[in-house]
């Protein structure tokens, strides 16, 4: 049989007439058959998806097959939505197609089954929220609810006062409202009241001229750390992406003292040819958004309040999630319930407006109960001008990988809306109390997070500080920041960094810098000195961490590829941790030392921490221990390098519970003993690790974790939630087994019959 090469059209860009319906041209066209070929398996199920489409079905993923050599996955099957008995609306439906990897790295189709057992939709019926999005059934009412503005900037609600003689104000033109009429052009002297009208008469101008704006550089004040200067500049400007040609059209403005802005550079000409029919945002842009946050510091965190004329205004919350978002998340969230019991999501709405939306499938919250004591909260969106605000629970899991705890798109970053989204993920994952989070710096965040999760150490995103490094420090000599490096990153004990901390700040003289001060203040949630005591799964400090999606998904994610590159994502990941699961399970660490306290740890240490750990225990033979004190039960000792005297440790051990800790917190940090520690336990004699230093989240059978918790004094409320989502993920395992075919549906309900009968 010749075999037939397939290029499907990758998600997103399935051609749509006008009523929905797929062309039927091309590829799309190619009939169902044994032997067809595809690049990858994502490719062969959005095949066979649009094949569902046209026929009048729907389909989901079904059981894969791995490789016994080395864990990959060798063959998938893709199945109607209606196979099997798990939900009423399903009738054990055998179509299918299964799809078997080759040597060569293509996907092959090796079995079909054509035929159902229960009649078919309509031909064009939307096979998966993928596949086609359906519009909105929304009434007009709410329509006009959700287009309605949600927020109002200061020349919006202004009564129409005179402006001050000389300064041009904007504040009686609705926003938006600059295209239908002339803009002057820009010139030296030009005057606005703030740096915010400043940008939108600029972009204003762009429109009309036929080129894009985006913010560029902005300059400090040396004495209170506030913004004395801004640059817009042309999309074009510098060489950073491809589609920039280093166009050097710009306008600067500059802070004068009466707090009024002025055009005191200015550079018209670009180097490319002008753009036409340009449509202006006229929702509150991100950028207005990051000056009001710049300018208005203090209130940042509150419901966006500003001054006019001495008097508080209030603003309606802010909504940056497009309305055309809802329908096809909400049809995604109804796929995935039927798919998936322990599916979760929510939405926060305020005045009819949907402000918030959370989702969490039920990998994620068993993950949750086995990971969540350490979480990253990534919103990284915000580094750039972003589509949709896409947010992340993220955990570590036995392997070190990145676990997905959650997402969220959030529509208004108050501490409201931070807190309904902590109070959300809270509930989804049965009241998981995270020991630590990582997470932005912003005063909504902080409120949020020590409002919900009280007693969790709450440690800024390191992105996030170097940004913001970059920009306040900027002016500053080298000499300050090498002795600012040194202080941060070296400072040993609390009253070394404090005392580095003043003599750096008054040689400087930099007591009235206003962010230095605030970081100082925050110093626990940043200093790596603050931060080597709390337990943070090893995440380093002086690394930014990595997004979860990279960049399949991330702030600029279109619409229309959001939920597929979602999936392909997660996905990935999965299968990556599934990887890791069967390397730990097969594969043999060499021992080199062939010591017991060696092989208790390869037992029952995942792969990757047992490697931790034999590093450690290797590095250990390099060091020489000296006790220094003996009092009772009690012993310390100093653990230094053979010929480095500068390399040491205290260690103290206790024989009654055979309790130590050492000074370089390597346990407290990450949750494996460090070589000062195994060091001690040589010269002691200690064959074994004692029970209370191997984590069992680390170990092999961490989906069994509950039954160290059990002997830990967990709560029993825990425990359950525990004990629940450990059942039903691994009972979805064996359901999805048992369903491959009648034979093993009857093997599965006759060792269910039975179980049952000892269990109740």
């Amino acid at each position: 049989m010749n075999t037939i090469v397939v290029n499907a059209y990758p998600l997103g860009v399935v051609h749509m007439i006008n009523n929905g319906n797929v062309e039927d041209e091309g590829e799309s066209r190619m009939e169902l058959s044994v032997g067809l070929e595809f690049d990858s398996a994502d490719e062969a199920r959005e095949f066979y998806g649009l094949h569902a489409m046209r026929v009048g079905f729907k389909i989901r993923t079904g059981q894969l097959y791995r490789s016994r050599t080395d864990g990959s996955v060798s063959s998938r099957r893709f199945v109607c939505s209606k196979e099997g008995f798990q939900l009423n609306s399903r009738t054990g439906c055998p179509a299918f197609i299964r799809v078997q990897r080759r040597d060569s790295g293509k996907w092959v189709i090796d079995q079909i089954q054509k035929d159902h057992n229960h009649e078919l939709g309509p031909a064009g019926e939307s096979s998966s929220p993928i596949l086609q999005q359906r519009p909105p059934f929304v009434t007009k009412s709410l329509v006009e609810v959700l287009h309605r503005p949600k927020v109002k900037l200061l020349e919006q609600i202004d009564n129409g006062g005179l402006s001050p003689s000389g300064v041009i104000s904007f504040k009686r033109q609705k926003r938006g409202g600059y295209g239908a009429q002339s803009i002057a052009e820009p010139y030296k002297g030009l005057e606005f009241n703030t740096a915010n009208e400043a940008y939108e008469y600029y972009q204003a101008y762009a429109e009309g001229t036929g080129f894009r704006v985006r913010i560029g550089q902005l300059f400090r004040s040396k004495n209170d750390g506030s913004i004395t200067s801004r640059r817009f500049v042309c999309s074009k400007e510098g060489f950073q992406h491809p589609s920039r040609v280093g166009c050097g059209a710009y306008m600067r403005i500059k802070r004068k003292d009466s707090g009024s802005w002025i055009v005191d550079r200015l550079h018209k000409d670009h180097n490319h040819d002008h753009e036409v029919h340009m449509v202006y945002q006229k929702k509150f842009s991100t950028a207005s958004k990051k000056f009001i946050e710049e300018e208005a510091a203090d209130m940042v965190s509150m419901n966006l309040v500003e001054m006019n004329n001495t008097k508080l205004i209030k603003r309606s919350r802010e909504n940056k999630i497009g309305t055309d978002w809802y329908s096809v998340l909400f049809e995604y969230f109804q796929t995935k319930q039927a798919e998936d019991t322990g599916f979760f999501y929510s939405v926060e709405v305020d005045n009819g407006s949907t402000m918030g939306v959370f989702w969490a499938d039920g990998r994620s919250r068993f993950s949750c109960s086995q990971f969540g004591d350490v979480i990253i909260f990534d919103t990284s969106y915000r580094k750039s001008n972003y589509v949709v605000p896409f947010a992340t629970f993220v955990g570590v899991n036995h392997h070190k990988q990145p676990v997905l705890l959650g997402s969220a798109l959030i529509a208004n970053e108050s501490k409201e809306s931070f807190t309904w989204l902590f109070q959300t993920w809270f509930r989804a994952m049965s009241r998981c109390h995270p020991k630590s989070i990582i997470a932005d710096q912003d005063r909504a965040i902080q409120q949020a997070i020590a409002e919900v999760f009280p007693g969790t150490h709450h440690r800024f995103s390191l992105w996030q500080i170097r940004a913001k490094e970059r920009e306040n420090l900027r002016s500053m000599p080298i000499e300050f920041r090498y002795e600012y490096e040194k202080c941060i990153y070296q400072s040993q004990t609390t009253v070394e960094f404090n005392t580095t901390w003043n003599s750096l700040i008054n040689k400087y003289r930099l007591k009235e810098n206003v962010w230095l001060k605030h970081m100082y203040e925050k110093c626990e949630s940043w200093v790596p000195l603050y931060l080597r005591g709390k337990f943070f799964a090893g995440i380093p400090i002086d690394e930014s961490v990595e997004s979860f999606f990279g960049t399949q998904v991330n702030g600029q994610t279109p619409l229309r590829e959001f939920i597929s590159r979602y999936e392909q994502g997660l996905e990935q990941r999965r299968e990556e941790e599934r990887k890791e699961d069967f390397n730990s399970f097969n594969l043999q660490a060499f021992l080199p030392t062939k010591e017991p306290i060696e092989e208790q740890c390869k037992r029952l240490y995942t792969f990757t921490i047992f490697k931790i750990f034999q590093d450690e225990l290797l590095q250990s033979y390099s060091y020489i221990g000296i006790k220094t004190y003996e009092e009772g039960n009690i012993s310390r000792y100093v653990v230094r390098r053979s010929g480095n005297e500068n390399d040491k440790h205290a260690v103290t051990f206790s024989a009654v519970n055979l309790s130590v800790n050492c000074s370089c917190q390597m346990f407290e940090f990450e949750g494996v003993l460090c070589r000062h520690v195994l060091k001690v336990f040589k010269l002691l004699d200690i064959r074994e690790l004692p029970s209370q230093y191997i984590l069992c989240r680390w170990m092999r059978n961490a989906e069994y974790r509950i039954l160290c918790g059990a002997q830990s004094g967990i709560s029993s409320q825990e425990l359950k939630a525990f004990m629940v989502w450990s059942l039903r993920e691994t009972a979805c395992k064996y359901v999805e087994c048992g369903a491959a075919s009648v034979e093993k549906y009857k093997l599965a309900y006759e060792i269910m019959r039975e179980g049952g009968k000892k269990l109740c």
